[in-house]
């Protein structure tokens, strides 16, 4: 007979979480209509669950407009090949009514139609491959684009609560919720 197998991040409910995670997840339920089973699986860490749930609405917060975030967030996703949030996220531009080109530029990492944003792009790899250390002259073309220096510090929090998202969501290998099925995403070869 085969082992059972007790999983390692549970699917859990509000009714089986750790106390400290209900109120959040009953909140993100709440907003979805539904729990995504990520939210279940990382309530096995209440501070971890609330954390990302804190710093992704500070994010939201930022000076960064709409589709400049989502930019953000999906060059995150795709770097760090997290399928569930390039799934949420295409989501969120479609609802933004992004230009359908963008969308597919940013699911396969290619070149933005849009320079501004292909300038923010470009940034978010600047500064996630020099762990920071962007040079003057890197920041200034950034700059150039009509983006600000508190901008700037703007990308660095958002690569830092989409790196604990993506990280999170892979560790807990979060399975696709059937609402986001229809925006699945492989990532390139």
């Amino acid at each position: 007979m085969p082992a059972v197998t007790t999983p390692l991040f549970p699917d859990h409910t509000v009714e089986t979480a750790p106390p400290a995670a209900r109120r959040a997840m009953t909140g993100v339920a709440d907003g979805f209509g539904y729990l995504p089973v990520a939210v279940g699986r990382m309530a096995e860490s209440p501070e971890t669950l609330d954390a990302f749930l804190r710093i992704s609405a500070t994010f939201e917060s930022t000076t960064l407009e709409p589709i400049a975030r989502e930019v953000l967030v999906m060059t995150v996703a795709t770097r760090n090949r997290c399928h569930l949030c390039v799934a949420m996220h295409t989501g969120k531009l479609m609802k933004y009514e992004a230009d359908p080109a963008l969308i597919a530029a940013l699911r396969d990492g290619t070149v933005l139609p849009d320079p501004r944003l292909e300038a923010l792009r470009q940034f978010v790899h600047d500064v996630t491959d020099a762990a920071g250390g962007v040079s003057d002259e890197r920041i200034r073309e950034f700059l150039a684009f009509g983006f600000t220096a508190r901008n700037a510090l703007e990308v660095v929090l958002g690569i830092g609560a989409y790196t604990l998202s993506t990280f999170a969501n892979r560790l807990i290998d979060a399975p696709l919720d059937p609402p986001m099925a229809a925006l699945a995403w492989e990532g390139p070869a």
